[in-house]
């Protein structure tokens, strides 16, 4: 595993936006975001393989974009138009072997998370 720490949550009412970092020591194969909100189980949200294009879950398809920042080891999420169903903790995850916003099993490194509150 690697190590991954978050930043840039905060509270945000609906439509407004926030962006998300994901900052870790090397070149992973994969970095992706998840989030889990209370009473709810896990959801990805957006992964990134390396060299690769984004894929995204489809509640934030057109809303949210991750991006990385190669030499900094670091992946973004960009995320727009914020709705109160975004409210949840979210977490960096990271990969050798996958790359999946469909689950979050096989991710060896998780983040420490980072939360993120929408207001109607």
């Amino acid at each position: 595993q690697v190590p991954l720490v978050e930043s840039g949550g905060g509270s945000v009412q609906a439509g407004g936006s926030l962006t998300l970092s994901c900052t870790t020591t090397s070149s992973v194969y994969c970095m992706a975001w998840f989030r889990q909100a209370p009473g709810k189980e896990r959801e990805g949200v957006a992964s990134s393989v390396l060299g690769g294009r984004v894929s995204y879950a489809d509640s934030v398809k057109g809303r949210f974009s991750a991006s990385r920042d190669y030499p900094k080891y670091t992946l973004h999420l960009q995320m727009d138009n914020l709705k109160p169903e975004d409210t949840a903790m979210y977490y960096c995850a990271a990969s050798i072997s996958r790359c999946t916003v469909q689950s979050g099993d096989g991710y060896d490194s998780w983040g420490q998370g980072t939360q993120v509150s929408v207001s109607s």
